[in-house]
């Protein structure tokens, strides 16, 4: 068995190895180039251990993998600081003047996606003569509605798009996730007999806010200390390791208190972005710390898309699961559009809202390690083969396919329309 240590470094070095291929031979962006070179590797090994059952040839490797619990990596590690990378780099001036379609992405959208693609994945596995409760279609809804921010603000590295659009996808998958999980969480009690009968919508109502408004205001609240505290000294190390100090506390802190810890380290990240470099860091606190940021998002995108490529070569999907999973890649697209189609017409989205972006927003609602550490997260059962297997087959299509052909939309949709197609 593979210690700690050793997992570190072949994870890191696999990475490196099929990033530096990737760059060097493959025209792909980073995320999905080694998502794509991971499941096809992922897959050969499966193929070769099929047809050479005795040999076990990549056992330690599996064992190690599976000594890795996906979820609380994803949820309890990489999370934290991959969202506190992405806030801090996203203009809190111009996010605030998209502040509408921003929430509304983040809120509507997301819950009105998960009854829709509830609804829709519950008919049709009732077509394929794959019955499957309503409660447990609602969850998978739940967990596949978010847009992952890892994987949107990594595509949108290299694709351009309006300025105001961007900034609607930045906040949009920075703030979805704790609307996400909360649903999720309340659902995935229901699937599972947990619930109980006093709950109602108001009280899901209450308990949405409390979380998602505890977590806001949990990191501005750590925010504004640890800004106050970079503001009273100029020490570009111990400034380092105070933005470090805020993410692991403030993510801790929410754990114990029951609020978002993902909405609070992007309140953190948004406020030490704006206010920081105004005055609080020195020109060369900031080459540090924005670049310590940076790395470290590089970094952790690179292995957590590595990691998602490799479990493939531990879950083992139902047969029967594979068509419904296949039904589920348009029924979450078809559902996105609808989402974020139908506020568009509202009287009042005015001018703020265009019915022109709605195309190529829905090609954007990219998914991620995320849905996936969701999905493993579920308690086992007859549900999670499938709802594994639909989420697996979502995520991949989301950031190989459409993450690496939304510059083609985007030149297509929104740069056309505006003159900026070629």
């Amino acid at each position: 068995m593979l210690s700690i240590f050793e997992l570190s470094a072949l994870l890191l070095t696999l990475s490196a190895g099929l990033g530096w291929i990737n760059h060097k031979f493959l025209p792909m962006s980073r995320s999905v180039g080694l998502l794509t070179m991971s499941v096809a590797a992922s897959l050969i090994l499966v193929a070769i251990d099929v047809l050479y059952p005795s040999e076990h040839l990549f056992a330690p490797l599996t064992g190690a993998l599976l000594n890795i619990d996906f979820t609380s990596v994803v949820m309890d590690g990489m999370l934290a600081f991959l969202l506190f990378a992405g806030a801090l780099h996203v203009d809190l001036k111009t996010l605030a003047s998209r502040a509408l379609p921003v929430v509304v992405l983040a809120t509507f959208a997301t819950i009105a996606s998960t009854f829709i693609v509830g609804f829709m994945m519950w008919q049709a596995a009732r077509l394929l003569g794959q019955p499957l409760p309503l409660p447990w279609a609602l969850v998978f809804g739940a967990l596949i509605s978010p847009t992952d921010p890892v994987a949107v603000m990594s595509t949108l590295k290299n694709v351009k798009v309006p300025a105001h659009l961007e900034v609607e996808m930045k906040g949009e998958s920075l703030f979805n996730d704790g609307v996400g999980i909360v649903v999720f969480t309340i659902l995935l009690a229901f699937a599972t007999g947990q619930g109980g009968e006093e709950t109602t919508v108001w009280s899901i109502t209450e308990l949405l806010f409390a979380e998602a408004g505890g977590g806001l205001l949990l990191g501005l609240v750590t925010g504004y200390v640890a800004y106050r505290a970079m503001r009273l000294i100029d020490d570009y190390s111990i400034e380092v390791l105070i933005t470090l100090a805020l993410v692991t506390a403030t993510y801790a802190v929410a754990q114990r208190l029951h609020v978002s810890g993902p909405l609070a380290v992007v309140a953190a990240g948004l406020l030490i972005g704006y206010r920081g470099p105004r005055d609080a860091m020195s020109d060369r606190t900031q080459t540090y710390v924005f670049g310590l940021w940076t790395l470290i998002d590089e970094v952790l995108n690179s292995v957590l898309f590595l990691l998602i490529g490799l479990e493939v070569l531990i879950l083992r999907f139902d047969p029967h699961a594979l068509l419904l999973a296949s039904i589920a890649i348009p029924i979450v697209i078809a559902a996105r559009f609808i989402a974020v189609g139908v506020p568009t017409f509202m009287p009042w989205a005015g001018q703020v809202m265009s019915r022109g972006s709605v195309v190529f927003l829905t090609w954007a609602g990219i998914r991620g390690g995320i849905s996936i550490a969701l999905a493993l997260s579920i308690p086992e059962g007859e549900a999670k083969s499938w709802i594994l297997a639909a989420t697996y087959a979502v995520v991949l299509f989301s950031v190989i396919v459409q993450g690496s052909t939304l510059g083609w939309v985007a030149k297509r949709t929104v740069l056309a329309r505006k003159g900026g197609g070629g």
